[in-house]
């Protein structure tokens, strides 16, 4: 209905007293309208935080069960004698239409100084924030932070550390120190294994399986 023929007729005070019910009742249906919105949204993410959970145990308990088979049956392959020589740690097998390839590559590591360094970095970047104004949400703060992570073998990466030299130009003599002391420590090769799996097609093609989220 029209606003003009809803207050034809109507006395000054009418009008005020209706324009307040309308403008309270509008009130009202934004509020509820964002309330159902973040109920939804509550909803939403609670569900996706249940099953993405779940599905990250799920991967994490098949990575080490994997692990451990695969050392399993690498060991069994060596009595055997299918492998080519001693030190070969990469292998495949198949059978009929599915292939597991394991592979394995050196990379770079770190000695027990990297945990020295990683502590000593931590502080400096506490007492950073300290005098940054942003505090916790300096950008400069969360990137270093985020480059401390460690892998599921509760290892240091050394693809993240080397990106930390980067930021050298950034703070001052200190963190250059502890930048030093990652170099330093920086002496170690280890072993990295990855797993690939393989189904052969209809027409005999192997293509990749690959569970990953990012590859679906």
């Amino acid at each position: 209905m029209d606003i003009k023929e809803l207050t034809k007729g109507l006395s000054a005070e009418q009008r005020k007293a209706l324009m307040e019910e309308l403008s309270k009742a509008e009130q009202q249906e934004q509020i509820d309208r964002r309330e159902t919105y973040e109920a939804l949204r509550r909803d939403f993410l609670e569900e996706v935080k249940s099953k993405v959970l779940g599905l990250a145990d799920v991967t994490k308990a098949f990575r080490n069960w994997l692990d451990s088979s695969a050392r399993g049956f690498y060991d069994l392959m060596r009595e055997y004698g299918h492998l080519r020589n001693d030190g070969q740690l990469s292998f495949s097998i198949t059978e009929g239409d599915f292939k597991l390839e394991v592979r394995s590559n050196k990379v770079k590591g770190f000695d027990e100084r990297a945990d020295v360094a990683a502590e000593r970095l931590i502080e400096y970047l506490k007492k950073y924030i300290s005098n940054s104004t942003k505090g916790a949400d300096d950008p400069m703060y969360q990137l270093a932070m985020s480059l401390l992570a460690r892998n599921r073998q509760g290892a240091l990466d050394y693809k993240s550390i080397s990106k930390l030299y980067e930021l050298e130009d950034k703070f001052d003599g200190e963190y250059k120190a502890i930048m030093d002391l990652f170099r330093e420590s920086n002496v170690v090769q280890q072993t990295a294994i990855n797993y690939y799996f393989w189904v052969r097609d209809e027409n005999k093609v192997w293509n990749r399986l690959e569970p990953s989220f990012c590859r679906l």
